[in-house]
This record gives C-alpha cells, structure tokens and sequence, in this order.
C-alpha cells in the first residue's frame, strides 16, 4: 500500500479500506495534521494580514505565470551567463535521461539527494537504479522510507505515517552497530551520521527548487536540516530539478512567497536555511560544485497551462497546507492516493499528468468542504478545480481540454442525472414526484450497507417542503 503508481485508480477502493482499518495510521495522521494546523494558526494571529498576503502570493504567482514563456527564456538566460548549464526536458522520461548522461560525464559513483517532489514525480530514483546507480535520499524522511522501501506520504513530512518505535525498530535491523532506542534525539543523530559520511563522499548531488528567479537567475531552495546545502555544496556536481511552473519574476517577489511557504507548511515563521544558488564556484573561491546544472521539466505542464482556469493549478508553492486541512487526506493518509502528490492538491495534478482515465477517481475522494482551498496561501481554488475535473470526467465534449475526459461517465449515473434534471424541470412532475415519494416512503428500496453501516436510514418527511410551508401559511396568522 506504500509504492506509487501510474495507475492510481486501480485499487484505490481497495487502498482506501486499507487505509480505514488502520486504526495506528489513523492516529498518526490525526495527531500530526491537528499539531500542524495549529502551528500554522499561530503563525497567522491576525486575519486581516493573513489574507492580505494570501493576495500578494496568489498576484506574484499569477504574474509569473502569465509571463511564463518569456520567464523561462528569461531564466535560462541568466542561468548560462551565471555558469549554470540549463537542460529541458518535456517527459518525464526525458529528464531522467538527462540526469542519468549528466552523471555518467562526470563518472560519479555516489549520488547524495536533497528533498525533491519533481524528482519523485519523474521516478528518478527508480531510473538512476536502472542505470546502475544508487542514489542516498539525504532528508531524514526521505532517507527512513528510502530505506524501508516505502515511499513518501506528505509532501513535505515524507515518514508522517511512521511512529518512532518502528523507526527504531529498522534503525536498529538495517544501520550496522546500531541499538534499538526510541529516543528522537539519538534517532536523528544517529540518521545524520549516516548521511554525513554519505555526504563526504558523494560526487553528484541532487537537489529540487522551490522558486528559480528569471531576474537574477538564481534557484532558492529552503529546507531544516541542512542537507539541501550539503548535497549542493559538497559534491563536485550539483544538478537541479524543477518543474518549469517554479519561476519567478522578480528577487523582490521571494520575501512575501517565504513569509507564506514556511508558515503555511510546517508553522514555522522561517526555515533554519534558505540557500540562494547562483552558479557554480568561482576560480577565487574554496568550495562549492564545480558544475551547477539546472533541468526544466515540463512533463504535461504546458498542457494544464493552456486552460485557463486549470492554470490555476500551476500556483503551487507544495507548502502541503490543503493536505493539513483536508479531512478526508487526515483520514487516509497519503498512500491511499497511489500517487506523488496527495490529498487536495494531488486530486487536482494527478489527473492532469495522468488523465482522467487512469486518475480521475481521486477527484472523487472529497467532500467539497472547502478548507483546502481557505487554507492555500496562494489562493488555488483547489474545489473549483476539483468539481471542473469531475466534469470532465464524465463529458462527452471532444474539446475538453483533459486528457482521458469523458472516462468516468457511465450511463446508469447519466440516467439517473437526466431523471433529476427533468423533473426538477418541470413543476408539476416534480410535484407529482414529490408527493408519491412522501406517501410510499416505506416502500423504497433499502439504501446501500455502505451508507447504512455507519449512518441512521434515510427516509423522505410524510410531506414534502412545498406542502409544509403550504400549510404552515394556512395555519399560521396573517400579520
């Protein structure tokens, strides 16, 4: 239940059930989503403010996206004349070829990563062990569920799902010399040496972006550990992965984009390091790589960009704070989608890249309460865009824009909408309908045991609503 896949669809009943039965995950989930929406609550203690910046990150954010093509152009302009080698690469495919023929000209052996989602969401790992190589996942998350052949669960906390004793547990099978403890604070150092020597003697680091700046072609990358600055500073070779939506404009849009980012993610006013990449080292400098390389991946971007109202999605910051707020993700946890990104924002990329065919029954998996999208600090109208792709699904419009539209639709649920609609059409069949369904309530068919097993049976009043305040107005006093 813990591997992603291309097919996310199939089986997602399945892992959901899974997911339920759970009752350990179900309190890890609780536990930590309550913790991290009120860290993120008490990061934001004036509303008005809040809501303010939420407009100034969803502006910088549109800003850039409307001039994405010219960004991107922009960016690897000043990436080249700051010594950075820019690649593109339209699949996901293709990246991993670039990243793989980047390490092989260099003969590297030992490759150190730092936290990526573009790199999960390529499957780089899996391509780099294809090739021959063994890339260390050098986030303390990242490296437990590497390690436990797991893969992450939140986008930001990738082993939320594990609690500290089965960590010690595999702490204590798979590191040489090392006793079982459940003490959080020899865990992680005994983690972080691990990573340490890994560092030392790495030849490749990989690292993601989380904003590139086309003005001064910098890449920002923000993290708590410090592994980010090692596997960018220490190998001999840095390479770069992003998605090519991450491009901002201007440096001047960063501080409000890291006022929102750390707060909204894991409640912190700031991350304990923000590393402003800008090349590779100088002649007249002691340390750093020597080859800074940056791959732009597209991977079905350009394509969620044309529609309008799906670019939205392309806002992103991957703070996780729609997954913090989403009651059915705090219920499931993220191995129950299948897929990179979970929860909210997953329910609306995932189809996207995948096509609705093979994931459009994760749009399903929401209430449509709302909090994901009050809670995006860029303002994503993640329901929207969630209700806009359950259209797709089922229309039959060769225009639609989604890959895999029209997949979801089947004919017994496009009767039953038909019915509906003529007689919400029509008032007097609706009438007439109404007032057969009331009198023979005790006639109708049993609802399914997946309604009834945790909920009271429900029946249609003895009166319909027209015919209550029909007689309510009989009866009660004209004023």
């Amino acid at each position: 239940m813990s591997g992603f896949t291309s097919q996310p669809d199939q089986d997602f009943g399945v892992r959901i059930h899974e997911a339920l039965e759970d009752a350990e995950l179900r309190e890890s989930f609780h536990g930590a989503m309550t913790f991290l929406r009120e860290k993120r609550r008490s990061q934001f203690p004036d509303p008005d403010a809040l809501e303010n910046l939420r407009d100034s990150g969803a502006a910088i954010r549109d800003r850039a996206l409307a001039k994405l093509p010219d960004l991107l152009e922009q960016l690897e302009d000043r990436c080249r004349h700051n010594g950075i080698q820019v690649h593109w690469a339209e699949t996901s495919d293709e990246a991993n070829a670039i990243i793989t023929g980047l390490i092989q000209s260099v003969h590297g052996q030992r490759i150190v990563k730092g936290k990526s989602m573009a790199t999960e969401e390529i499957g780089l790992n899996t391509a780099l062990e294809a090739a021959g190589f063994t890339c260390l996942e050098s986030d303390m998350g990242e490296y437990i569920v590497q390690q436990a052949g797991e893969t992450p669960s939140h986008i930001i906390m990738p082993a939320i799902h594990r609690n500290k004793a089965s960590i010690a547990r595999q702490f204590a099978d798979q590191i040489p010399d090392t006793p079982y403890t459940e003490d959080v604070d020899e865990l992680i150092g005994t983690g972080r040496r691990v990573l340490r020597q890994a560092f030392a003697h790495a030849d490749v680091g990989i690292s993601g972006v989380n904003f590139a700046i086309a003005e001064t072609g910098t890449l920002c990358l923000v993290e708590n550990e410090g592994n980010g600055r090692m596997s960018t500073t220490v190998p001999d070779t840095h390479i770069a992965v992003m998605g090519i939506e991450k491009v901002i404009e201007k440096l001047a849009d960063l501080p409000d984009l890291m006022r929102l980012l750390p707060r909204s993610a894991t409640g912190q006013a700031i991350t304990t390091y923000i590393n402003l990449i800008s090349g590779p080292r100088r002649d007249d400098e002691c340390d750093g790589p020597r080859q800074v390389h940056l791959v732009l991946v597209d991977n079905g971007r350009s394509r969620i960009y044309a529609d309008r109202e799906l670019r939205a999605t392309l806002r992103c910051i991957r703070c996780g704070a729609c997954m913090n707020h989403c009651p059915v993700y705090e219920r499931l946890g993220g191995h129950a989608y299948g897929t990179v990104y979970p929860g909210p924002i997953g329910q609306v990329v995932m189809p996207q890249l995948f096509g609705l065919d093979k994931a459009g029954k994760l749009t399903q998996a929401c209430s449509l309460n709302g909090a994901c999208g009050e809670a995006c600090p860029v303002r994503i109208p993640l329901p929207d865009l969630i209700r806009r792709l359950r259209h797709e699904g089922v229309t039959d419009d060769p225009a639609s824009p989604v890959r895999g539209h029209g997949r979801q639709r089947q004919a017994s649920e496009a009767l039953i909408w038909r019915v509906w609609a003529t007689i919400h059409a029509h008032p007097r069949l609706y009438r007439l309908v109404t007032r057969l369904a009331t009198r023979s309530r005790r006639l109708l068919p049993p609802l399914p045991r997946a309604w009834t097993a945790r909920r009271a049976r429900l029946e249609p009043a003895p009166r319909s609503f027209h015919e209550q305040m029909a007689q309510r107005r009989q009866t009660e006093p004209r004023p």
